[in-house]
C-alpha cells in the first residue's frame, strides 16, 4: 500500500465508484493500493452543510471492504470486542476523537461529531472503521486484530 498523491478530481471519481455514491463531504485519500487506487479516505469532520461527520477514516478499497465484511459476518465484531483489551480500545477511541476534533475550526459554533472510531463511544461498532484507522497509521488494537485475521486468512488461502 502506498500514500502517493494524485489529482483530487480523479480521486472524487474513484471514491464515488468505490462507494457507489458521491462522497458526502470533503475528503482526502490517505492510503492507496499498489495500483494507486484509494483504500482509505480521511473525511473532514464537518460536511459542507455543517452536519457532523463522526467517521474520520473510511475504508473504501473494494477488496478490503469485502474481506472485512466477511470477518464481520462471521461474528468478528463480538470476537474483537472480547479479545481486545478494553483499556487499549478506550485509548484508541480517545485518540481518534482527539484527532478528528483537532480538524474542526476553532470558531465552529454548530454541532460537533462525537465518540471515537466510527462515532462509537465504547466497544466495537464497525471493523471497517477500525481497520481504516489502523491502515492510516492509527494506534488501534481492533485494527491490528482485523489485520492479523486478514493476513491469517490470506496465508490459509495461499497454501
Amino acid at each position: 500500500m502506498s500514500e502517493t498523491n494524485r489529482d483530487p478530481a480523479s480521486d472524487i471519481v474513484l471514491v464515488e465508484e468505490l462507494l457507489g455514491r458521491p462522497p458526502s463531504g470533503r475528503f482526502e485519500v490517505v492510503v492507496r493500493g499498489a495500483d494507486g487506487r484509494p483504500i482509505v479516505i480521511r473525511n473532514h469532520p464537518l460536511l459542507d452543510d455543517g452536519t457532523p461527520m463522526p467517521t474520520l477514516y473510511w475504508l473504501c478499497g473494494r477488496d478490503e471492504v469485502v474481506a472485512v465484511s466477511r470477518l464481520e459476518a462471521d461474528g468478528g465484531v463480538d470476537r474483537a470486542e472480547a479479545e481486545v483489551d478494553a483499556d487499549d480500545l478506550a485509548a484508541a477511541h480517545a485518540r481518534y476523537g482527539a484527532e478528528r476534533d483537532s480538524l474542526i475550526p476553532a470558531d465552529h459554533n454548530g454541532p460537533r461529531p462525537s465518540g471515537g472510531v466510527s462515532g462509537t463511544r465504547t466497544g466495537v461498532k464497525c471493523l471497517h472503521g477500525h481497520y481504516a484507522y489502523f491502515l492510516a497509521g492509527g494506534d488501534d488494537p481492533v485494527g491490528r486484530w482485523v489485520d492479523a485475521r486478514l493476513r491469517s486468512t490470506e496465508r490459509g488461502s495461499a497454501s
